[in-house]
Parts: structure tokens; sequence; C-alpha cells
């Protein structure tokens, strides 16, 4: 009897893949653990590995199609057995809606009342939402605001499978607002569709943003006997330490000290972790990544570089597995190397804290004998959730963090 192949999660926030390439064709023989096709997922672009074996009798998600967790998207069997079942149970997967490509922006801006290109919604001029009765009833139900949704159906008509996947609102909660106003394309404007990467970290941002009241503090840290330590340890190595893994050794062992903030928010609980499971922000040409390296607290500047710079570069070649960019319990998000001095940024969740590193740079200070003198110094900033750190915690996680910075030495004793 054939046998069903299911878009997986490959990923712990994947709710939708989009196949990115089929490794094999129909017809193709398969066995159990082949690579069936690539899949890319929120975060990186996976190997799906098939479970069955037997031919590969239908290819029912093309590629560049896209296909929730669960819908069926190609069938394995003998050779001569009937499909046709099967493709009749999934109408919807048989034609799955296609990758977006850039769209080109109309030669003139779009008349009254017609639908923006690239909106979430199609919103007339009068403002009403094309909806179906049962989509509109679901919502209602939900507590959602059919505005948030990009509907599926004819002519971006939004219907119940929209609305299947959506969130419930709580009681009393209001309706969820657009993340921006929709507007219409000028001519030569360009249309970017958002990759399922950009379109995760949206939502898991605002999330983020909107449920964990965040509240921030800064420090100017003096950097000079940091910067000769790493000077004196990289003298002879072809590969130089990094600044990053002397802060996420210094942050690992603070936290260690410091275990609220190194906690989960969990509902009508908090999560102290055991271990500083250390995220580190890295740029991608699609969005962000967070490789961790566990343990912080426990391992060497050197055993943090070498496995940091092992994650870094496959993250930017899209080869991490889910568990090595998920669940840091903090996070350091680095701009220094941009010139950037001093800014603030959004936690990372399930951590309660992230840290916002700047720039090292020369400034005229003070001294204990009121002497200007010549520093180097770099200005960090810790984002808390509230919810889970006070004041006074996170005031005094960030000073012993600060003193470990200008001391490294004394704290890595």
């Amino acid at each position: 009897m054939p046998e069903k192949i299911l878009m997986i999660a490959l990923s712990p926030t994947m709710e939708t893949g989009t196949l990115a390439r089929w490794r094999k064709k129909e017809g193709d023989t398969v066995a159990t653990g082949d690579v069936l096709c690539e899949v890319e997922t929120d975060k990186a672009t996976m190997d799906y590995e098939s479970s069955a074996e037997g031919t590969l009798l239908k290819i029912l998600l093309p590629e560049g199609g896209q296909a929730k967790v669960g819908d069926l998207i190609a069938i394995v069997g003998k050779p001569g057995d009937d499909v046709g079942a099967f493709v009749k149970e999934t109408p919807s997967v048989a034609a799955p809606r296609p990758r977006p490509a850039a769209a080109a922006v109309p030669s003139a801006a779009p008349a009254s009342g017609t639908r923006s290109v690239g909106t979430a919604a199609a919103v007339p001029a009068a403002g009403r939402i094309k909806s179906s009765p049962l989509a509109r009833r679901i919502a209602a139900e939900k507590g959602i605001d059919l505005r948030t949704l990009r509907g599926s159906g004819p002519e971006g008509r939004i219907v119940k499978r929209d609305l299947d996947a959506a969130p419930t609102v709580a009681a009393g909660t209001p309706p969820a607002r657009p993340s921006a106003p929709l507007v219409a394309a000028r001519p030569d404007d360009q249309v970017v569709p958002l990759t399922r990467m950009r379109q995760i970290i949206a939502k898991r941002l605002s999330d983020s943003m909107y449920s964990s009241p965040h509240f921030y503090m800064t420090v100017a840290v003096g950097m000079d006997e940091l910067l000769a330590a790493r000077a004196r340890m990289n003298e002879g190595r072809a590969k130089k330490l990094s600044m990053n893994a002397f802060l996420m050794a210094l942050a690992g062992r603070t936290l260690a000290r410091h275990p609220f903030v190194n906690s989960t928010w969990n509902g009508d609980s908090l999560l102290r972790h055991a271990t500083a499971d250390i995220g580190l922000a890295v740029a991608l040409p699609e969005g962000l990544i967070t490789p961790v390296v566990r343990d912080c607290g426990r391992k060497g500047i050197t055993a943090i570089d070498a496995e940091l710079a092992d994650l870094v570069e496959r993250a930017r070649a899209g080869k991490l597995a889910p568990e090595e960019y998920s669940g840091a319990t903090f996070t350091i998000s680095s701009l220094g190397t941009a010139g950037i001095d001093e800014f603030t940024a959004i936690i990372n969740p399930p951590g309660a804290a992230i840290l916002a590193v700047g720039a090292v740079r020369k400034e005229a200070v003070v001294d204990d004998t009121d002497a200007i003198v010549v520093r180097q110094r770099m200005r960090i900033t810790l984002s808390c959730d509230h919810r889970v750190i006070d004041g006074a915690v996170g005031a005094a996680f960030l000073r012993e963090l600060a003193d470990s910075l200008e001391s490294p030495l004394l704290a890595l004793a």
C-alpha cells in the first residue's frame, strides 16, 4: 500500500516549510534514510530523510511550493499502485502555493479600490477585508484581526485554512493591529517577498517585544586590560581568539552567580537554568540566527572560541541543526565591528535578557587622581524581561559583568 510522505517539523519553530529542491524524482527508488528533498525552514535549509521504502510515485509539492507541517507532499509505494485516492484527499496540497518571486510593480499606481501589491490581506477602499463567512466566524471566536492575515483564497480572500494555524487570543485581549499600514506600491517601488526566516523573525521578535515588558540599563566599561590580555593570548596564534569568546566566557561565569538573569518566564513559574547556554546573534543576508554555545560558564576561552567559530561558519552556510540555534538562556548581540557605539536589543526567547555590545572607543576619562587620561571604553546595554528580572537584580549582574570585563584575569582565575 502506498505510504504518505508528510511535511515534518525540521526545526522547533517551524510551522510551514518551503520545498527548496527535490533530490529524488518520480520513479526513483527510495530507501530508508535517503535524502528525498531539501526543505527551507525558518532558520536554515535542511535535508529531509525518507522514513519509507519503495518508489517515489508522486510528487505533490513542487520546488518552491510551501506546505504546513502535516501536509502531504509526496507518495512512496510500489510501481503500479493507485495514488488517485491520496491526491483527492489533499486537494490543497495537490495545487500548492508557489514560492513568491520578486513582484513587478505595475507601470501606474493602483487605482482607488484595487488591492495593493504584497499586502497582508485584500482590503478594498471601503475597508472591508475579503473573507469567507466561515473565516469571519472563526476569527471572531479566536479573537483574531483579519487584517493581520494573508489570504490564500481567490484574489487574496481569507478562508478557513488561513485561520487554522492562527493562535487563539485570550479573552479580553484587544485584537492585534497590523505591523504596518497597508500601502500601495508606487511605480518605481520593488516588492520583496518575505522569506520564511524573515517571517519567523518578525513574529518571534514582535511576540517578545509585546509580551515581555522590556527595560534597559547601560554601563561604560574600561577595556584596556581585556584588550591587553587578548593581545598576549593571541601572540603566535594563526587564528586569533575573538572578542566574542571573551564576552561569552565572562558572561557565563557571571550568570552562574545571578541565576535570575539566567531564567525563563514559564507562565505560572520561573525556570532557573542549570547551565549558561549563550547565543550569539549572527547576521545573514536573509535575517538573524543565534548559534548557541552550551555551558559557557564551565568552558575556557579557547574552547568557546573554537566551538563558536565552527557554529558561525555552518550558520552562514545554512547547515546548523535546530538544536544548535535554539534554546539560548542568554544572548549577546554585538554591533561594535559595525561602528555602533550603543544600542538596545530585543530579548531572544526563551531567555529573559540580552546583552547589546557596542564599539571600543578611545575616550578622555577622569581617573582616581582627577587627571584626564585616555582609556579604551565600550558601552554594553542589558535588556531585561521585567517579569523575571527586577531592576536591582539586573543592575547587580551588569555591574559584576562590567567589573569582570575590566579585570578579566581576576574573573577567569
